[in-house]
């Protein structure tokens, strides 16, 4: 098994030789083997070890286990300790998933720590097809189905090609100790109970499943390759850009086909899983939308707007009345001049003298009316906002400088009419908005 590592390494991970490397090592079978077989090819290795604490000396005896194996491989050594029972409590989910989530993350913290170049797993061919079959059992998409990857970043899983009966061969042979778990022959988790009651099956019906399974799951990874080709390109052809947002053209969505597939395709990356309700944004009302853990699609009359979720902040923010200038929420400048010019979107000219202060910074609300700057009469802004085609997500993100009740600034926008420098003006009022 020594030579196929070796011969594995070179072609894929040549990168590897001359990194310093973080290896996760549970003592357990796999990761006991793949740590020897990496000293055998004088990597610098880093054992790193999690103890959940959550089979007494047991997992006790696992991280002793691990120090000594370091110490006989002149490996470095990083233990981290943790409290999955109070993890749960706060953050819910199963004993499973608690663990996953603290385990990468403290791995990622080592990794950002700059001390190591990668990190490697001793996840294997069979791992392989469990998760395939756990994907399969919940239903998933040709991504759930096409499996663990061999590199994801700095995350590199060197063992895939290998079946845990040739891991199991090598380190026999090796005579090499390892630490079973007694909570993997719990067959209560369902990855233990189709390691232990449907792979065996599956094998026994049929002794080259493994193999079949592998090449399989290949070609399943080259159809991943090209339909990403197919997906990137028609989200560069259909996606607009736009500062902090993406636009698609609803038109453009409904001439793909097949529709869901696509929607699938183009809008899992975000989170999205409700796909019932993103086709259905399609023929709605503007205004409605969905959501993710990270992203919005809002629909907005021929589009759909793509955004992240983003704390909004302080709606409100008043300023002091000597108009000192602002940074945030938005940068504002006030300066008093002695002339003024005409006005644009982002610099407007006021009579300093109408104000009222303090004035006060804040998001658009429904019912709220100004006097366009060059009309007469007062119009409401959900108004104005329609006739300007202005899209939901910006109405939502469209700040108003007022005074009192009045507004004096659709900030980036108009200005009102009420506000204006006239004859009578004593005191002009520069205000920019620094882009």
């Amino acid at each position: 098994m020594l030579k196929e590592f070796k011969r594995h390494i070179d072609q894929n991970f040549p990168f590897l030789r001359g990194n310093s490397i973080l290896l996760a090592c549970s003592g357990g079978l796999d990761s006991v083997t793949l740590a020897y077989l990496c000293k055998q090819l004088d990597f610098r290795i880093t054992l790193a070890h999690c103890n959940f604490n959550l089979r007494g000396e047991e997992s006790n005896g696992d991280e002793a286990f691990v120090r000594n194996l370091a110490a006989d491989l002149r490996a470095g050594i990083e233990v981290k300790s943790f409290d999955v029972t109070e993890y749960i409590k706060i953050h819910v989910g199963s004993v499973q998933m608690a663990a996953r989530e603290l385990r990468y993350k403290w791995f990622n913290e080592l990794l950002e720590s700059g001390r190591f170049g990668y990190l490697l797993t001793a996840h294997h061919a069979d791992d392989a097809l469990e998760t395939f079959l756990i994907n399969l059992s919940r239903g998933t998409g040709i991504d759930g189905l096409s499996g663990i990857l061999a590199q994801n970043g700095k995350i590199i899983r060197p063992l895939l090609p290998f079946s845990r009966i040739h891991i199991g061969s090598y380190a026999q042979v090796e005579r090499l100790e390892w630490r079973e778990d007694s909570s993997n022959l719990e067959t209560k988790y369902l990855r233990n109970k189709i390691r232990h009651d449907v792979v065996p099956g599956m094998k026994k019906m049929h002794p080259a499943f493994l193999d079949s399974f592998i090449r399989t799951q290949n070609h399943l990874k080259d159809s991943v390759r090209l339909l990403e080709g197919i997906v990137t390109e028609t989200r560069k052809r259909i996606f607009v850009e736009q500062e902090d947002r993406c636009s698609i053209a609803i038109a453009e969505l409904e001439k793909l086909e097949p529709l869901e597939g696509y929607l699938y395709a183009l809008f899992n990356a975000y989170g999205f899983s409700e796909w019932d309700d993103v086709k259905g944004l399609l023929s709605a009302l503007s205004g409605k939308e969905v959501r993710s853990r990270t992203h919005r699609l809002v629909k907005d009359r021929e589009h759909l707007i793509l955004t992240k979720i983003k704390d909004r902040g302080e709606d409100k923010v008043t300023l002091i009345k000597d108009l000192a200038n602002l940074s945030v929420p938005i940068p504002l400048k006030f300066e008093t001049v002695k002339t003024h010019q005409k006005t644009n979107a982002n610099v407007i000219f006021v009579d300093k003298e109408k104000l009222n202060y303090p004035l006060l910074l804040r998001k658009w609300q429904k019912g709220d009316y100004f006097y366009p700057f060059g009309m007469r009469g007062k119009k409401k802004l959900s108004k104005y906002f329609k006739d300007e085609k202005i899209d939901v997500v910006s109405k939502e993100n469209q700040w108003l400088l007022c005074s009192g009740d009045d507004i004096v600034w659709v900030v980036g926008r108009r200005p009102d009419e009420r506000y204006r420098v006239d004859d009578d003006t004593q005191n002009i009022l520069k205000i920019s908005l620094l882009v």
